[in-house]
C-alpha cells in the first residue's frame, strides 16, 4: 500500500491533509473532553427520585419530558436500555421510555457546541431539531404498532 504509485505521487498532498487533520483534532480536543466531563456530571447528578417526581403519569407530558431529558443527557444505547428498564419498572409509559431511548442516542444538546464547531451551525441545529421531533413521533408510532400487534 505504501509503495503505491498513486500515493507516492500525492505524498505532499497526503502529508498536508494529515497535518491539517491533526491540527483540527488538536484544536477540538479541549472542547470534546469538556463535553465528556459535562455528560458524566449530568448523568450522575440526576437521580431516580428526581425522574419519578417529574414524570407525572400523563402520557403526552411524560413523552415530551423524557425526550427533553434524553436530549440533554445523551449517551450510548447500552446505558439507555438499563435506565429504560428502571423507568418501565417505575411505571413510566412505554411511549415516554421509547422517546427517551431515541433522544438519548440521537439528540445531543450537551454535544451541540462541538457539533457546531466540527460540522457547522446550520447542519447541527437542523439535525438536532429533526431528531428531537422524530424521537417523539417514532415513540408514538412504535407503541401504536406494538398495541396493534
Amino acid at each position: 500500500m505504501w509503495n503505491s504509485p498513486l500515493l507516492l505521487q500525492n505524498m505532499p498532498k497526503c502529508k498536508l491533509a494529515l497535518r491539517q487533520t491533526l491540527n483540527n483534532f488538536k484544536n477540538s480536543l479541549p472542547l470534546l473532553v469538556g463535553i465528556i466531563f459535562l455528560i458524566a456530571l449530568l448523568v450522575n447528578l440526576i437521580s431516580s427520585e428526581f425522574l419519578e417526581k417529574i414524570l407525572t403519569g400523563n402520557k403526552l407530558a411524560d413523552t415530551f419530558i423524557a425526550t427533553v431529558i434524553g436530549s440533554i443527557l445523551a449517551g450510548n444505547p447500552i446505558n439507555s436500555y438499563i435506565i429504560s428498564s428502571e423507568l418501565l419498572a417505575w411505571g413510566v409509559s412505554l411511549t415516554a421510555v421509547t422517546a427517551f431511548i431515541i433522544s438519548w442516542v440521537t439528540v445531543g444538546i450537551v454535544q451541540l457546541p462541538a457539533e457546531i464547531l466540527l460540522l457547522g451551525k446550520n447542519f447541527a441545529l437542523t439535525r438536532n431539531i429533526l431528531c428531537f421531533f422524530s424521537a417523539i413521533l417514532i415513540a408514538f408510532l412504535t407503541t401504536l404498532l406494538i398495541s396493534v400487534i
